[in-house]
């Protein structure tokens, strides 16, 4: 499916017949490489909030038409984005505001005693949401390390006293920072060996790949609409309903309850998704999230996939022949990949460089350490070690494609960093 870069309607208003659904808004004349932090807005999000806005009403609260409609649209939604990511007939769809929600909410959801493993490499919304107690494991230096410290770390957590207490292992389906892939599928058979249950931090990983619940045989994901060209603050936690129908609400408030009585204590939670959907719901946010995952589902995946491998193979060849550019990674170079990007550039410290793209190229990249410090300042040091380099900055600065970059986006970043250099 051909993708292009559509203007806002504030700029150019382009016939019905010049888009599709998943072309991207964008304001011509600005490169957007910044998609890891928030993807551009897909037409088909746009096309299915502005459809709904004359409709806009409350959910699961009136008995009126606009409150008929907006409850099917939310409910429609969640079955959408359910049937999407591969959701089973027993799993809840929970609507919240993005991946670091979700995770919170599952952190929030887990029965006493349980210890979580992750590993140093995620982002943040995948360290700092876990109990005390949680197991760290250190950042292996490839998928497969990955799997056998596993392996040894939950062998290791049976032995001790505590082995009938829940396990869950949370890992990333794609960094934030380097764009490598995991192995979740292999994760999830030494999860269920030692009768663990995993969650994946979805977030880099859906955008660019097809994220399957049943297929990977995982038991929770998290995912961002911002980051799935939907960015109207939703996201969601989809997964096994039992711990979630357990624990308190999230959100102690109206529609998370069946029924209150006069006194302070006399409280009938709801069970399902509205248990943690307290208040009034993101309408527009979910809908637009499934209008994204409705466009994906009948788009050529492996086309899309293609073409955006054949731009990140032209960026990282292209930075590699930067001598002043240094990528960084946690596995082999060859390892699988999403459309993401992080390097310094020697010499020079990556918000300067940040602030000269975008004044002078009109290029948007992100600087910094992306939410993932342990990570990100880890692979820092080993860039270092790696290149005998003295001059690399402390932060870096990172590239990332999706929908709607362009061979021409690709090279007008590499001949700025060339005349940066």
């Amino acid at each position: 499916m051909p993708v292009t870069l559509v203007p806002p309607p504030s700029a150019v208003a382009p016939t019905p017949t010049e888009v599709g659904p998943l072309d991207v808004l964008g304001v011509p004349g600005e490169i957007n490489l910044d998609y890891a932090a928030t993807a551009p807005c897909a037409r088909a999000a746009a096309d299915a909030v502005a459809e709904l806005l004359p409709w806009y009403a409350s959910v699961h609260r009136g008995a009126g038409a606009l409150s008929r409609r907006c409850t099917l649209a939310y409910e429609r939604a969640r079955q959408t984005v359910g049937d999407f990511f591969g959701a089973g007939a027993d799993d809840h769809v929970i609507f919240t505001r993005n991946t670091t929600d979700a995770l919170n909410l599952l952190a929030r959801a887990l029965p006493a005693g349980t210890t979580v493993v992750t590993f140093a490499g995620e982002h943040h919304a995948n360290l700092l949401p876990w109990p005390r107690g949680s197991v760290r494991l250190p950042v292996p230096a490839d998928p497969g390390e990955s799997v056998r410290a596993l392996d040894a770390a939950l062998t290791e957590l049976r032995r001790d006293a505590s082995a009938g207490l829940p396990v869950l292992v949370a890992v990333t389906g794609a960094s934030n920072v380097t764009g490598e892939r995991w192995p979740v599928a292999e994760l999830a058979r030494v999860a269920r060996r030692h009768r663990a249950r995993i969650a994946v931090d979805a977030a880099q990983l859906a955008p660019h790949a097809p994220v399957d619940l049943l297929a990977l045989d995982v038991d929770y994901l998290a995912v961002s609409g911002h980051k799935l060209y939907a960015p109207f603050g939703a996201g969601a936690l989809i997964g096994r309903a039992d711990w979630l129908d357990a624990a308190p609400p999230y959100l102690a408030g109206g529609g998370a309850t069946s029924r209150v009585g006069a006194g302070t204590h006399e409280v009938t939670w709801a069970v399902g998704p509205a248990r943690h959907e307290g208040g009034t719901p993101n309408l527009l946010g979910a809908v637009a999230l499934a209008a994204v995952c409705a466009a994906l589902s009948a788009a050529d995946r492996d086309a899309l996939h293609d073409g955006e491998q054949r731009l990140l193979a032209r960026l990282r060849d292209g930075l590699a022949a930067l001598p002043h550019v240094v990528e960084l990674r946690t596995f082999g170079p060859d390892a699988p990949r999403v459309g993401i990007v992080s390097f310094v550039v020697a010499g020079r410290e990556s918000s300067e460089v940040a602030a000269e793209l975008a004044r002078t190229y009109a290029i948007g990249v992100r600087d910094g350490l992306f939410c993932a410090h342990p990570l990100a300042q880890r692979l820092l040091g080993e860039a270092a070690a790696r290149t005998g380099r003295r001059d690399l900055p402390p932060t870096a600065l990172r590239a990332s494609i999706g929908l709607g970059s362009t061979a021409e986006h690709v090279d007008r970043l590499l001949t700025a960093l060339a005349r940066l250099g």
